[in-house]
């Protein structure tokens, strides 16, 4: 027999679950503000070569703000970027996320534009293009770089395309 009087059990089994109810309430308001303190990760753009691929979150911007000339710029000097080998005999295949075609987006060779704005979500390119003095290349690696948007700049996702002399 219980020595609680009557009633008394039910009341205490309603804290009990009561703070459970609180515990939980407090758990997943600490979890949603954990997850508002991280950044939203950009839209991804990859590069393939044969069966290696490389991909990466933007560079600079991609978040729907427009970039200054001077931080495209700044962009385009870092050299902390993923590169890839690629064989001039085979074709470079560029893949965007479909946000980022959605706002077009044009391939720079070098900072300078190599194919016109694209709207699609991939693009084929000779790789022998990537090494040739006539599109600006200079030696055995080139920068590559899509850049997001039209007529105003948003994002820069840079890559460096090394020569695979094998």
């Amino acid at each position: 027999m219980t020595t609680l009087p009557r009633g008394a059990a039910a009341t205490t089994h309603r804290a009990v679950r009561r703070r459970r109810a609180v515990a939980a309430a407090g758990a997943v308001s600490a979890g949603l503000l954990v997850l508002a303190a991280c950044d939203k990760p950009t839209a991804m753009a990859t590069i393939t070569v044969g069966s290696d691929s490389v991909s990466s979150e933007a560079t600079c911007g991609g978040e729907g703000k427009a970039l200054t000339t001077k931080t495209l710029n700044e962009c385009l000097q870092d050299k902390d970027i993923d590169e890839i080998k690629v064989d001039p005999t085979k074709p470079v295949r560029f893949g965007v996320d479909p946000e980022i075609a959605d706002h077009s987006w044009t391939i720079l060779l070098n900072g300078q534009p190599l194919v016109d704005p694209i709207k699609k979500t991939y693009q084929s390119i000779p790789g022998s293009v990537f090494f040739n003095a006539q599109y600006g290349a200079q030696g055995d690696s080139t920068l590559v770089s899509i850049k997001e948007g039209e007529d105003e700049a948003t994002g820069l996702w840079s890559f460096r395309l090394k020569k695979d002399e094998d």
